[in-house]
C-alpha cells in the first residue's frame, strides 16, 4: 500500500478528511454533555462493547470550543496516518521517524490568531475533568517543548498539567526524561527554564511527543520526518521557542525551579489515581490561540488511546532493536491488559535459550517492562487469550520462569518500591524442542464452509 501524502499540518484539516474518508470510524455526539466526567464516561463504554471510534463532541457545557478525543484508540487509524496496515504501523513508523526535517520558520500562523501577554485567565481555557478521583480539570495532551540553552536543541514530552492559579499550571515531569535534565541544568545555571506549551495539533506531530530518540535529538525535525512535509512553525513572543503554526493553543512561560505546588491525583495509564508528582509550577507569560481551536483530548487512564499514544513508538523501537539482534523474532505486541508493563513476543527459536535471550534483552531495553512472555509464530501475539493459552500449555513455572530483581521501574507503577525499583519477570511459552502435542485443526473445508453459512445468515 503507498504511502499516503501528509501535506495538512493541522488538526482540523486531518479531522476533515477523516470523517469524509471514514465516516464510520467518527462518532459524532450532537447534544450537550458535560465537562465533568462525561466525554470519559462515553469513550469507557464504548470500549466495553469493542468500539474505538475517533469521537467528536459538538456541544460541552462550560466549555466554548468542541472536543475531540479518541484519536488514538485504534491501531488501524494511526496505520492510516501512514497509509498502511496495522501490520506494517511498526515499520512505517521508524521509516518516517527516521527522516529528520528541520521545521521552517514563518512570521505567522493559524496559533498567531490571538496572542494575549496581559490579562491572562487561564480558566477561559478549555479544561475537562476526567475522573471523579482527579483533583481538578486536567490539560492531559499537554506537549511541553523546551529548547537547550547551548545547542537549541528542542525537546518534546507528554506532561498532566493543570490548572494552579488564573497565571499558573501545576504540572509533574514524573517521566524524569529530557526534560527533568533540562529543568536540573536551569537550575545549575540558576535560571527558570523557558518552554512552551501546545494543546492540539495534527496527530503525526502528537505522536512525535511520544518518539523514542536519544537526548539531543529534536523532536520537532521528528514531527516533520512523520508528516512527510517540513513543519511550519513560529516563534513564541518571550523566549522565541518554535511551536507549530497551525497548533490549536499554545501557552508560553518559564518552569520555576524554587516552586512546589500541589498536584493531583490523576487517572494514570495503570488505571489508578497517582499522587505520585515531582509538583512543578509553570509561570504562563502568554497565551496563543487560533480563532475557533477544537479541544484535542486524550482519554487519561488507562485507556486505549493513552496506551497507544506511547506505546506505538515505543513497540516500533523494540522491534527494530530485536530484530536487528534476534532475526528469529517475528512479532512483539504489548497489550492493553498489561498498560505498558507487559510485553508478548514471538519468535522462532534457532537454538536453546534463545526465547530468554531475547526476553532478557527486552526487559533491559525497556525499563517499563516487568512481564515479557515468549511464543512461537503461530501464536496471535495481538490475542490476550491466544498467549494465554500458549502460557498454560507450554509454560512449566520451574523451568521456564526467569526473575531479575532491583532494576528501575516507572515512578508510577503503584506497586514499585519507594525507591522506584521493581523485578522483572520472563515467562518461556515457547514448544521448546522436546515438545510433541499436535495441535488440534480444523479443516480449510470445513472452515469454507463454516463462514458461508455465517454470510447466509
Amino acid at each position: 500500500m503507498a504511502a499516503a501524502a501528509s501535506v495538512e499540518q493541522d488538526f482540523q484539516s486531518y479531522l476533515a478528511r477523516y470523517r469524509a474518508e471514514h465516516a464510520d470510524d467518527v462518532l459524532v455526539v450532537d447534544e450537550a454533555v458535560s465537562s465533568d466526567q462525561d466525554i470519559t464516561a462515553v469513550v469507557a463504554a464504548l470500549a466495553r462493547e469493542g468500539r474505538h471510534p475517533l469521537t467528536y463532541f459538538e456541544r460541552v457545557e462550560g466549555l466554548s470550543t468542541p472536543v475531540a478525543t479518541n484519536v488514538f484508540a485504534s491501531r488501524e487509524r494511526i496505520a492510516r496516518l501512514f497509509g498502511v496496515a496495522p501490520t506494517g504501523l511498526h515499520e512505517a513508523y521508524q521509516a518516517r521517524a527516521r527522516k529528520l526535517l528541520v521545521p521552517r520558520v514563518v512570521a505567522s500562523g493559524p496559533v498567531c490568531d490571538v496572542v494575549q501577554e496581559d490579562g491572562l485567565d487561564l480558566r477561559t481555557l478549555p479544561l475537562l475533568r476526567h475522573f471523579e478521583t482527579d483533583r481538578a480539570p486536567y490539560i492531559t495532551n499537554a506537549i511541553l517543548i523546551a529548547e537547550h540553552p547551548d545547542t537549541g536543541a528542542g525537546n518534546m514530552s507528554y506532561h498532566r498539567s493543570m490548572l494552579h492559579s488564573p497565571t499558573e499550571i501545576a504540572t509533574s515531569l514524573h517521566s524524569r526524561g529530557d526534560l527533568w535534565r533540562l529543568l536540573q541544568l536551569a537550575i545549575e545555571r540558576g535560571r527558570p527554564l523557558p518552554v512552551a506549551m501546545v494543546i492540539g495539533a495534527h496527530p503525526l506531530f502528537m505522536l512525535a511527543g511520544s518518539a523514542r530518540v536519544p537526548y539531543g535529538t529534536d523532536e520537532r525535525h521528528v514531527a516533520g520526518g512523520l508528516l512527510g512535509a517540513t513543519m511550519e512553525v513560529v516563534r513564541t513572543p518571550h523566549h522565541c521557542i518554535t511551536v507549530p503554526a497551525a497548533a490549536g493553543i499554545v501557552l508560553e512561560g518559564v518552569i520555576d525551579p524554587a516552586a512546589k505546588v500541589d498536584e493531583g491525583p490523576f487517572g494514570e495509564f495503570t488505571g489508578y489515581s497517582s499522587d505520585r508528582s515531582t509538583n512543578n509550577l509553570l509561570r504562563v507569560q502568554t497565551i496563543m490561540r487560533r480563532h475557533s481551536p477544537i479541544l484535542v483530548d486524550i482519554v487519561g487512564g488507562n485507556s486505549a488511546e493513552h496506551l497507544n499514544l506511547a506505546r506505538i513508538p515505543r513497540e516500533a523501537e523494540m522491534v527494530e532493536k530485536l530484530k536487528q539482534r534476534f532475526p528469529s523474532v517475528t512479532a512483539l505486541h504489548y497489550p492493553n491488559s498489561g498498560t505498558h508493563f507487559h510485553a508478548y513476543v514471538a519468535l522462532k527459536q534457532m537454538r536453546p535459550g534463545e526465547a530468554r535471550q531475547v526476553m532478557l534483552g527486552l526487559m533491559g531495553w525497556d525499563p517499563y517492562l516487568k512481564t515479557v512472555i515468549a511464543v512461537d509464530p503461530d501464536v496471535d501475539v495481538t490475542r490476550d487469550e491466544d498467549v494465554l493459552w500458549a502460557l498454560a500449555t507450554h509454560f512449566q513455572p520451574h523451568r521456564d520462569l526467569l526473575i531479575v530483581d532491583g532494576l528501575p521501574g516507572s515512578a508510577l507503577d503503584p506497586s514499585a518500591s519507594g525507591v522506584g525499583t521493581t523485578s522483572r519477570m520472563g515467562l518461556d511459552a515457547t514448544r521448546g524442542a522436546d515438545f510433541h502435542g499436535v495441535r488440534a485443526k480444523i479443516s480449510g473445508r470445513a472452515s469454507e464452509r463454516a463462514e458461508a453459512i455465517l454470510r447466509r445468515r
